[in-house]
C-alpha cells in the first residue's frame, strides 16, 4: 500500500486517520493541504475515485471563497477554486493508488490491498 493522507493540522478526522494507519502499523506519507494543497494531477486522481467534487468542501470552510464555491455551478469552476484555495478542501482525504476517500472511512481502508 502506498497510502497518503492529506489533511489539517488542527483536524480531529485527520489525526483520527492518522491514528487508524499507525495502530495498524501501515506507513503513510502525511501532507498538510493548508500549506502544500493538492496538485491538479492528485485532484484529478481523487475526484475519479470520489465522483463527487462536493465531497471535496468543506462544508465548515469559512470566508469570502468558501461562501463563493457554493455558487459555483461548473466541476472546473469549483476545482480551480479548490486549487487556489486548499483550506476548502474537506479533510481528510486519504488515497492508495487510485483509491480515495473523504473523512474517516475505516470500513473502506480495511479493505485496500
Amino acid at each position: 500500500m502506498n497510502i497518503q493522507i492529506f489533511g489539517k493540522s488542527r483536524s480531529f478526522e485527520t489525526k483520527k486517520a492518522e491514528r487508524y494507519f499507525k495502530e495498524r502499523g501501515i506507513k503513510f506519507q502525511s501532507v498538510d493541504l493548508i500549506s502544500k494543497g493538492l496538485s491538479k494531477g492528485e485532484l484529478n486522481s481523487v475526484l475519479t475515485a470520489v465522483k463527487d467534487i462536493d465531497r471535496l468542501i468543506d462544508p465548515k470552510a469559512k470566508g469570502e471563497a468558501a461562501d463563493l464555491i457554493k455558487y459555483l455551478g461548473s466541476k472546473e469552476e469549483k476545482a480551480e477554486k479548490l486549487l487556489e484555495n486548499p483550506e476548502l478542501f474537506a479533510a481528510p482525504i486519504v488515497r492508495n493508488g487510485r483509491q480515495a476517500t473523504v473523512g474517516y472511512c475505516p470500513e473502506v481502508w480495511k479493505n485496500w490491498q
